[in-house]
């Protein structure tokens, strides 16, 4: 298993965490991918945020470069930097990224799959805030 950065979709429904990480896979390209890993909702299925599934998704995405992780909302990043405060919680050089959700988790693949360190790829998901859409 090569080093490599993992990026986890936190949000608070299962399917929209799905969905985006397979749009990210989708318009990366043909071939293998960095691993990314969907946590949304609860383990019950609700709307929400679990810290058991986020804890696992990036457990499975850890490939010794770090882990970005990308939120939707306000509660996601409190459940996220609530874990990050916890030693041993998340894999060393866990990060929260402040991007939009589907624009930074498909800028943030593309860079991890290129190879880029945690650094890059944090930049390259917070940088598509300046993306115009007009």
């Amino acid at each position: 298993m090569s080093e490599q950065v993992g990026i986890v979709l936190v949000s608070h429904s299962a399917a929209v965490a799905r969905a985006v990480a397979e749009l990210a896979r989708g318009l990366t390209g043909a071939g293998a991918t960095a691993p990314i890993a969907p946590a949304g909702g609860t383990p019950d299925g609700s709307l929400g945020t679990s810290s058991e599934l986020i804890v696992e998704a990036a457990k499975a995405v850890d490939r010794g470069a770090g882990v970005a992780l990308l939120v939707d909302l306000g509660s996601a990043v409190l459940t996220v930097k609530a874990l990050l405060a916890e030693e041993d919680e998340l894999p060393e050089g866990s990060r929260l990224v402040d991007a939009p959700f589907v624009e930074g988790a498909v800028a943030a693949l593309v860079t991890a799959t290129a190879g880029g360190d945690l650094d890059a790829v944090v930049a390259a998901a917070s940088e598509a805030y300046t993306y115009r859409k007009v």
